[in-house]
């Protein structure tokens, strides 16, 4: 079997608080909102049943040939081409809520694909008082407090909300490095939203080799993050669909 796609070192440290949050749910079937290129799904397809959907054509085209090997089904399009039928036992959005103008809309719609009791498990970047040139590039309406997070969940009709902050210090320094960038780059003003965050997917992704060596040097700090979990520049949200 071919090795796990390469994670970012800012992934590498969300799948370190996403995977346990999913082995606790031990869900069967998982529909994941935005795979981008899918290294995420493919971890998840390797457990479980999933399907993944991807607006963007070609981070979608890299995901389905990551992911369907593995028994997995990629759909190009919007969670509008699947079914509202209760089908799934989780939902995955990972970096994707931060994108949409209509954040608690968009999350209670995806929840109608998933049974009741069922859960939901999302990540956004965190802290409003972060946001900088590189969210206005990368097509990010906010970020999110703690407490902002749980509320978008419990709005849409989630209950057993909890949350962790994560990226603690390694998360600091990827921001920086990556504003910077940004700020060399600049952000055109005619780029509409959708464009941008359609870009978002394919930014800092590492090739294999890359990825071997973030894998190597990102790994301490997953360990290391624990020591401040109240501290960091990510936030991994689960709740529960209730059973009436």
């Amino acid at each position: 079997m071919n090795p796990a796609p390469p994670l970012t070192p800012m992934a590498t440290l969300r799948r370190s608080v996403v995977k346990p949050n999913l082995r606790q749910l031990a869900p069967g079937r998982v529909l994941e909102v935005g795979c981008g290129q899918g290294s995420f799904g493919a971890r998840i397809a390797a457990m479980c049943g999933y399907v993944g959907v991807e607006p963007d054509e070609q981070s979608f085209t890299i995901a389905r040939e990551r992911i369907e090997p593995l028994g997995g089904q990629v759909i190009h399009g919007l969670s509008d081409e699947v079914a509202p039928d209760g089908q799934f036992d989780a939902v995955c959005a990972f970096e994707v809520l931060e994108h949409l103008e209509h954040d608690t809309d968009a999350l209670a719609d995806w929840l109608l694909r998933v049974r009741p009791g069922g859960a939901a498990v999302v990540s956004v970047p965190a802290w409003p008082d972060r946001f900088t040139v590189m969210d206005e590039m990368v097509g990010h309406f906010r970020r999110y407090r703690p407490d902002e997070i749980d509320a978008v969940l419990e709005k849409a009709g989630l209950t057993e909300v909890r949350h962790v902050l994560y990226g603690w210090p390694l998360g600091y320094a990827l921001e920086a490095a990556r504003t910077r960038i940004a700020k060399r780059r600049g952000v055109a003003s005619e780029d509409a939203m959708a464009a941008r965050s359609a870009t978002s997917g394919r930014l800092f992704q590492p090739k294999r080799v890359a990825g071997a060596v973030v894998r190597v040097g990102a790994a301490p700090f997953t360990a290391v993050q624990k020591l401040r979990p109240g501290v960091g520049t990510g936030l991994v949200a689960v709740g529960v669909r209730p059973l009436s």
